[in-house]
């Protein structure tokens, strides 16, 4: 793989992990605990995302569906990495509640998280893959531009 194709795929990844973690952070805050993301608010989420990027890059119908696609695939693999927790605060609490730091149940909340990951990677890189193999190649430079813009403003 070409490595500006990498770099490019591993800058959409963080980004796309970047804004779940955004909209985690900001579904927080209206009141709705850690919960999973309700279907109602995921699908407006979706349609205001796909919308922008349509207008940013000049998207055609299959290319809006292929990123609607990665935010769906995106949204399930959040979901995976919450797990059924319902509070992460919790959790970290019961680990230094007693005496000593709980290793055992530490080491169990990572791999759980891991494997969550590991799971469904391939197919969230596939997901993106098709996306952007989709895209013209002005639309391809229009994305990095876009995220060099983003990663700039973040820095």
């Amino acid at each position: 793989m070409k490595p500006w194709l990498k770099r490019t795929l591993i800058g959409l990844a963080g980004a796309s992990v970047l804004f779940g973690g955004i909209a985690a952070c900001s579904h927080r805050h209206h009141g709705h605990g850690w919960s999973a993301v309700s279907a109602e608010d995921a699908a407006k989420w979706r349609e205001r995302f796909v919308d922008r990027a349509a207008r940013e890059l000049q998207l055609d119908d299959a290319q809006k569906q292929q990123l609607g696609a990665v935010f769906d695939r995106l949204r399930e693999q959040r979901n995976a990495m919450i797990g059924t927790t319902t509070d992460p605060r919790a959790e970290l609490r019961a680990l230094i509640a007693g005496e000593r730091f709980d290793s055992a149940r530490a080491q169990a909340l990572i791999e759980q998280k891991t494997a969550a990951l590991r799971d469904g990677s391939p197919q969230t890189i596939a997901s993106l893959a098709a996306f952007y193999d989709g895209l013209k190649p002005e639309q391809q430079q229009q994305l990095r531009a876009l995220l060099d813009r983003r990663h700039r403003r973040w820095s």
